[in-house]
């Protein structure tokens, strides 16, 4: 696919004419979005957040009530070994990672920002196990904040099927998206493309035959001689 120089980064030839219309679709098929992962507070998403990590988020939200109960707020996390954060974490995979990182939040939270996520990017992206996906998350489900947008493996894929990008990192992903979306929309946006990639554009098999952006799909267009 052709490219055009916009901006600081390069889109794909059509780009910014297919991202009204993508915007359009998912609006109007997923009028309301909502994350998937279930919390009651930014620090509660933050856990969430990083145990979904290469799980589900339908497992994470099996394992998150007996976290929370134990350990409630940051104070009490700060408290645990990180083996006993490993047994409750297990089912989620990469509980080694997971539970020292976790352990790190924990004490720093506590020890720099009063038991709170803090609200701005470079200040999130120095929390242990908290990359730009994982603050823009947090951010935006925890306090509104769109600072940027959230690129996970949905958001990644579909960008690139439907032309949005042709960038291959996360950060490169999330800065083409950044041009072609209005900041008001990143979060929703984030939503409505992970539901959109799990009901119809996933990774194996796309439900192409009902997708209503198959009319101006790249991927479905004619291959030039």
């Amino acid at each position: 696919m052709a490219a055009t120089q916009t901006g600081r980064n390069r889109l794909p030839e059509g780009a910014r004419e297919r991202a009204p219309m993508v915007l359009a679709l998912l609006k109007k098929r997923y009028p309301a979005p909502a994350p998937m992962l279930i919390h009651e507070s930014p620090w509660q998403l933050l856990v969430a957040t990083v145990l979904a990590a290469q799980c589900t988020d339908e497992r994470v939200n099996t394992v998150t009530p007996t976290f929370f109960r134990l350990w409630p707020t940051p104070k009490e996390l700060a408290q645990a070994t990180v083996e006993e954060i490993e047994k409750v974490i297990r089912p989620t995979g990469f509980y080694h990672n997971k539970a020292k990182n976790l352990s790190g939040a924990a004490r720093l939270l506590v020890e720099k920002y009063n038991g709170e996520p803090p609200r701005t990017m470079a200040e999130l992206i120095t929390v242990p196990g908290v990359a730009r996906k994982t603050a823009n998350i947090v951010l935006f489900g925890g306090y509104g904040i769109n600072e940027g947008m959230a690129v996970d493996t949905h958001v990644k894929r579909i960008s690139h099927r439907l032309g949005l990008t042709a960038q291959t990192d996360p950060v490169r992903v999330e800065r083409d998206m950044m041009q072609l979306f209005e900041s008001c929309e990143w979060g929703d946006l984030n939503h409505r493309m992970v539901q959109f990639g799990r009901d119809v554009c996933n990774a194996r098999s796309p439900r192409c035959g009902i997708c209503e952006m198959s009319g101006f799909c790249p991927r479905l267009e004619p291959k030039k001689a």
